[in-house]
């Protein structure tokens, strides 16, 4: 038998095209070769179940064969095989039956990615100056053919001696495409490509891929650990992840996939994904931004769906209805598992929350319906110890919901609830509302700021106020700043400290506040008002610096305070001389208020170096000034 014809295009101009659209990935064109003979091995599967045709000790594989002299590549299977009619078929006219439509696509589109998504059997034209096929087909009595294009639109069929089953792709490499002849770049590829195919791919007679994707076995046949090996293996040398996602359905979209939440570590880019993309098995990418809601784009793992378009631009991708079903699925799963663990372990639910909860604020800021789904199951930080939800235990944590919160603060102050964003920073006010039976929460993360505001929009009624915004009426003792201690001129204690701090500091913009609090407060606190440090916030975001410390706040002063209250019997014996210098006694009282008001502002910000080292030379004066015998 021998046979000449054209390949029944509708161009002469395809092959062109295909080089030099596919030139950037061209490594695809083994992905696109190897994955014909896996399909021709599955297609044989078929027909033997159907009855047509025994296996016997049917024992599947791809060989590739390497032949530097010739300049060769060959990839074969023991697949279906194909008849001299199927070539002509599968070859010559499916082929290309819509390279019009090609044709305009790649000159139309901005970033066309056929190579990357593949275009089959003819992407091997990307490296070869003549690819060969020899098949034989499964049929009884059918003839091995063999079938030659050099890179036109002409070919040759002809007989062949080929006596086994299948099929055997042979390509010619062009010059400048001898990385393709080197056995460790073959490795590279079919470990990249097909590592989890299930049939086993030899060079030399070495199998090179894994072959087992857990993610296509069930659920409960899996162990912690068999995830946890999969993890390490896809990426090494990161911590575990928190927890993993197993994906399975089959309408109305077939998809399998395991997610994982990884250990947040600065080297993470939120934006950019680092999932594995399969169809089949068959690696196709490591870019899934589309395919993810953007809140999970940080997650890692396998997705595994042949119902993702890959034909098309990375914009008609984003589009797809079927990716965004694909997304909402996917958060839904994710939903579903946080719930789980909620409800199931919520000392494990607790230890990976600080990592977790990144991604799950960010959800419910940019997702309606993930946020309907865990929306009782977000979790914050608090000063209380609390049981676990459900009766999980007799454990204590220091975990609550805010409904919770809310709960149980209806008797202290009804819908009002009070934060810190810096423990570290904040420590004396989460100490005073601790030690006045207030619970804080924590919202110190740094989504925090904009979360705040996403909860306030949730629950209208609710006032969120930060511990150094304002003082609750449960911290103040009325009684005591009402005290009168002058009774020649009627003024209280609060009129006698205000009046000092006033006059020592002289400080126009700032408020002098006089109260008295619990005897664990401090001797002064900085406040500064929730609606004026939010706009100083926002402000300092908009302009891209940081925010400076407003010279408008409040002072407040703690007349309960025993310092204070030895400052107000200090300034009763102060005496002028008459050169109209201080004494110093009213030295010392200058330098003791404005050594408070340093402290309450240390507890607020870090100084400069100026502010520093006038801190520093007023404590060494009034340290000295209180060690000198006589000096007061």
């Amino acid at each position: 038998m021998f046979e000449q014809g054209t390949i029944t295009i509708h161009t002469q101009n395809i092959f062109p095209i295909i080089k030099k659209s596919l030139y950037s990935d061209h490594e695809v064109f083994l992905r696109e070769l190897v994955s014909n003979g896996v399909d021709a091995i599955e297609k044989l599967k078929m027909v033997a179940y159907a009855g047509e045709t025994e296996l016997g000790d049917f024992q599947p594989e791809i060989t590739i064969t390497i032949d530097k002299d010739k300049r060769q590549l060959s990839i074969t299977d023991n697949g279906i095989g194909m008849t001299a009619d199927e070539v002509k078929k599968y070859i010559n006219q499916v082929a290309f039956s819509s390279a019009e439509e090609f044709i305009q696509k790649y000159q139309a589109g901005d970033r066309p990615l056929i190579g990357h998504f593949g275009l089959g059997f003819y992407s091997a034209f990307m490296v070869a100056q003549q690819v060969e096929i020899d098949t034989l087909s499964y049929k009884k009595d059918a003839e091995a053919v063999h079938w030659t294009c050099s890179g036109s639109p002409e070919f040759t069929l002809s007989s062949s001696a080929r006596q086994q089953r299948g099929t055997t792709v042979t390509l010619t490499l062009m010059e400048g495409e001898e990385e393709y002849l080197e056995p460790e770049r073959i490795r590279e590829l079919v470990k990249k490509y097909f590592d989890f195919m299930p049939v086993p791919i030899k060079l030399n007679g070495e199998v090179l891929n894994r072959q087992k994707a857990i993610w296509r076995e069930s659920p409960s046949t899996l162990s912690d650990n068999d995830y946890l090996e999969f993890y390490r293996y896809l990426y090494p040398l990161q911590d575990d992840p928190l927890l993993w996602v197993h994906l399975q359905t089959d309408y109305p979209f077939l998809l399998n996939g395991i997610l994982y939440f990884p250990k947040l570590r600065p080297d993470i880019d939120v934006t950019r994904s680092q999932l594995k993309l399969f169809c089949n098995q068959v690696f196709v990418s490591e870019h899934c931004e589309e395919i993810l809601p953007r809140f999970l784009l940080p997650m890692r793992g396998v997705i595994d769906s042949p119902d993702i378009p890959l034909n098309v631009s990375r914009s008609a991708l984003q589009m797809d209805r079927t990716v965004r079903r694909i997304g909402d699925f996917i958060a839904k799963k994710v939903g579903d598992r946080l719930r789980e663990f909620y409800e199931n372990d919520f000392a494990q639910y607790t230890r990976i929350w600080p990592d977790l909860g990144l991604f799950v604020k960010y959800g419910c800021i940019n997702d309606e319906k993930f946020k309907k789904q865990v929306q009782d199951i977000l979790i914050y930080r608090t000063t209380a110890e609390l049981p676990a939800p459900n009766g999980q235990g007799d454990a204590k944590f220091n975990y609550t919901t805010l409904q919770g919160y809310l709960d149980r603060a209806k008797g202290r102050h009804e819908n009002r609830v009070f934060y810190a964003t810096d423990e570290a920073a904040q420590a004396t006010y989460i100490a005073l509302h601790k030690n006045q039976g207030l619970e804080v929460l924590f919202m110190d993360s740094f989504i925090d700021t904009h979360f705040i505001t996403f909860l306030e929009r949730e629950y209208p009624n609710v006032r969120f106020s930060r511990v150094d915004a304002d003082l609750d009426a449960s911290l103040i003792d009325t009684n005591k700043s009402a005290e009168i201690i002058d009774p020649k001129t009627n003024k209280t204690r609060a009129q006698l400290v205000q009046e000092l701090f006033q006059k020592y500091l002289d400080k126009p913009k700032v408020t002098i506040r006089t109260e008295s609090l619990s005897g664990t407060a401090p001797p002064a606190m900085i406040l500064l008002p929730e609606t004026l440090r939010r706009l100083r916030d926002m402000t300092a975001l908009f302009q891209s610096q940081k925010a400076e410390f407003p010279e408008e706040h409040t002072l407040v002063v703690n007349v309960a305070h025993p310092l204070v209250d030895n400052l107000v019997k200090l300034s009763q014996g102060t005496i002028v001389v008459g050169t109209g210098e201080p004494s110093p006694r009213e030295e010392l009282l200058r330098n003791l208020c404005h050594h408070i008001y340093d402290l309450a502002m240390m507890a607020q910000k870090s100084f400069d170096p100026d502010s520093m080292k006038a801190f520093l030379d007023r404590a060494s004066d009034v340290l000295t000034r209180l060690t000198t015998p006589g000096a007061v």
